[in-house]
């Protein structure tokens, strides 16, 4: 007998359960496929969302976050996800095809209604090489060894002796109850870089609402002086340091180095077998600095639908248009940038 058909519908809060069980459960999801981004989407940045699943028999059988990005500045799109690195469908592997084809297809017809000018999937692998594709990303992601010794090991010889300078030089690391030591040095270190910061609600939201899978890890000297901090998100056995600032005096005592080795070991003592060092652009410091520890790049798949523009947009601090922004940014003050920012880079995703 043939199988049930395929049923595409959209997210409720009844669903919200059913939708984060398969998220789990399915290899090709991410952390950002859990439907709380949906909340964080509205409320923080105030996109539309549309997170679609494909269901068979009552069964959720696919999934496809969606939001809707509309700014005078930076175009109109559709994409899977903002703010998030990665995204597109994840789908069981018994109904993958059909599923990636009722979901795009009804994202298709979205993206129409909606009349955006493109429709974006931040997919970790490829689905569409015929299709229009950013080349300009990459990820990183290791296994973490079963012993906390093996990994201090597998670190590049140059690499290892840094985070030993850290080691040397007093370092402490500690797992902060709140986001403020770590929002300090972010807005900092983004605003020295031209870049509007987040809002750091955003940041207290991500705490509230992942709980234990949300962790900011800030680095000190031995007499309390903050250098360094990562904000991370835990999902299934894998670690994923998402947002991360420093002081300025943080390079000269390695805390850096120092401070992606105690979130390597505390991971590995956590019972992690994976270290997603997340994406940079390619040929950048960040790209670079992975790269020294022995991690691997791997393209990202960020594919396209056009419908009102000819080429792929470039919204990114890459683009030469933006030199001259970036050099006025740098030189507001802090308190200004921060109040301004998070009106500017709610567009950007």
């Amino acid at each position: 007998m043939d199988r049930l058909p395929l049923v595409v519908k959209t997210l409720a809060p009844q669903d919200v359960p059913r939708w984060d069980a398969f998220v789990r459960a399915c290899p090709q999801a991410t952390f950002f496929h859990l439907a709380a981004w949906q909340g964080i989407t509205e409320q923080i940045f105030r996109h539309r969302s549309f997170f679609l699943y494909a269901e068979r028999a009552g069964d959720i059988v696919a999934v496809l976050p969606l939001a809707e990005v509309k700014s005078r500045l930076f175009g109109h799109a559709l994409t899977s996800l903002p703010f998030c690195v990665y995204g597109g469908i994840a789908a069981d592997a018994e109904s993958e095809a059909e599923a990636v084809a009722a979901l795009e297809s009804e994202a298709d017809a979205l993206a129409r209604r909606l009349g955006v000018q493109h429709l974006e999937y931040r997919n970790l692998n490829a689905r569409h090489a015929d299709w229009p594709h950013q080349e300009l990303y990459v990820t990183f992601r290791k296994a973490i060894l079963p012993a906390v010794d093996d990994n201090m090991l597998a670190i590049p010889r140059k690499q290892r002796a840094m985070v030993r300078k850290g080691i040397k030089n007093g370092l402490v690391s500690h797992i902060d109850a709140n986001v403020d030591r770590f929002f300090a040095l972010y807005a900092d270190n983004v605003l020295r870089h031209g870049t509007p910061a987040l809002p750091k609600r955003f940041f207290q939201r991500l705490k509230e609402i992942f709980g234990d899978h949300c962790e900011v890890l800030t680095v000190t000297t031995a007499e309390g002086q903050v250098l360094s901090s990562v904000l991370s998100f835990y999902f299934r056995n894998e670690v994923l340091p998402y947002y991360a600032g420093d002081d300025l005096a943080a390079r000269d005592l390695a805390a850096n180095d120092f401070k992606y080795w105690e979130l390597m070991r505390r991971a590995c003592e956590r019972g992690c077998t994976l270290f997603d060092y997340g994406r940079s652009k390619i040929g950048t410091g960040p790209w670079s600095f992975k790269k020294n520890w022995g991690f691997e790049p791997q393209p990202l798949s960020y594919e396209y639908r056009l419908y009102k523009r000819d080429s792929i947009p470039q919204n990114n601090p890459m683009n030469p248009k933006y030199r001259l922004f970036i050099a006025l940014w740098k030189r507001l003050p802090v308190n200004v940038a921060n109040t301004i920012g998070p009106h500017i880079v709610r567009n950007l995703g």
